[in-house]
């Protein structure tokens, strides 16, 4: 059974409830039908009721079983509009400009209601970028408790080699941050060994990677990953990890053996940091690209309650499989 397959069983068992709020996107249309056919999640989508299901009408879609808010009449908009300011006051937020966000701004109305308990979790971005659905998240669900960065990861199912690499490997970060310091990377990878365990179902073996091994080059970004490694040793996290390690020496045994010897992830690491963000989004195009791997995600991490971001050519399969995933993150 495919790691997708795995997770959309996880996902009928906590019937979690989602919030799709891009609901005029006629692939968030039928993919609500068929997360509600697959009983995937509760689903709840943002427009008005008339227009969504004519639209679906015209798409071949049924809405039947989903839910439809409309910001524009929603009875609790008083109680967001309060929320939206007690988060933004140190911005100057008025009730005002909260109405004005949450009534036409689909994405901050979906956020705020995880942020209240309304929605378990929330998928966007197929019809808006990248950046305003991080913004919705940042501003209105804010970060983990102690946890200070945001940034994503993808699970990588592997087709060929499986033998040597294992079916799945994490990759992050590879969409939100560019160049990330020292702590960051310690928490992309405290928030991949998480998503590990609660979304694949692997145990976390962490390699933070770079273009040298244990002090075979030297240059100001090797010391930012080797940092990264000594702030993980003083957190005492609950994970096997190896700072400043080559793809090589992360991936295969016999390199691991001989670059890094005495290490528990050399060679056999499943979660890979890349070093910023252009090897992090080159390296995954290029495993899903040459090698055919399956490339699923982002997802987002480091959040208080699960939001996470499509890409605007998303397929109706996309969004289900990602509706899946943020229901067993919301668990």
């Amino acid at each position: 059974m495919g790691i997708i397959n795995q997770i959309k069983e996880k996902a009928k068992m906590t019937q979690k409830t989602i919030v799709l709020p891009e609901a005029t996107d006629e692939r968030v249309l039928k993919a609500a039908q068929e997360i509600v056919k697959e009983g995937l999640a509760k689903v709840v989508l943002v427009g008005n009721a008339e227009t969504l299901n004519a639209e679906a009408a015209k798409v071949g879609a049924n809405l039947e079983g989903a839910v439809i808010i409309d910001p524009n009449t929603f009875e609790n908009i008083d109680a967001y509009v309060a929320k939206l300011v007690e988060r933004r006051a140190k911005k100057g937020m008025t009730p005002e400009k909260a109405k004005e966000i949450l009534t036409t701004d689909v994405n901050f109305f979906g956020a705020m209601m995880v942020a209240l308990g309304d929605a378990d979790g929330m998928v966007s971005g197929s019809d808006s970028p990248t950046a305003n659905v991080l913004r919705a998240g940042f501003q209105v669900i804010g970060p983990k408790p102690g946890m200070k960065t945001v940034s994503s990861v993808f699970i990588m199912e592997l087709k060929n080699k499986v033998e040597e690499y294992g079916n799945i490997l994490i990759f992050g970060d590879c969409a939100v941050i560019p160049e990330p310091n020292s702590q960051q990377l310690a928490d992309i990878a405290m928030g991949a060994a998480e998503t590990a365990r609660s979304v694949a179902g692997i145990e976390p073996k962490v390699a933070l990677m770079t273009f040298s091994t244990k002090g075979s080059a030297k240059h100001d970004s090797v010391d930012v990953v080797a940092e990264a490694g000594k702030i993980l040793a003083e957190s005492n996290v609950n994970f096997e990890f190896e700072a400043e390690l080559q793809a090589d020496a992360a991936l295969v045994a016999a390199v691991g053996a001989k670059k890094a010897p005495g290490s528990k992830v050399a060679g056999n690491a499943n979660i890979l940091i890349f070093p910023n963000l252009a090897a992090g989004n080159i390296g995954y195009k290029l495993v899903q690209r040459l090698a055919g791997a399956e490339a699923h995600g982002p997802l987002l991490q480091g959040l208080a309650a699960p939001i996470n971001d499509l890409s605007r050519g998303c397929s109706v399969s996309d969004i289900v499989n990602l509706t899946a995933i943020t229901s067993v993150q919301a668990n």
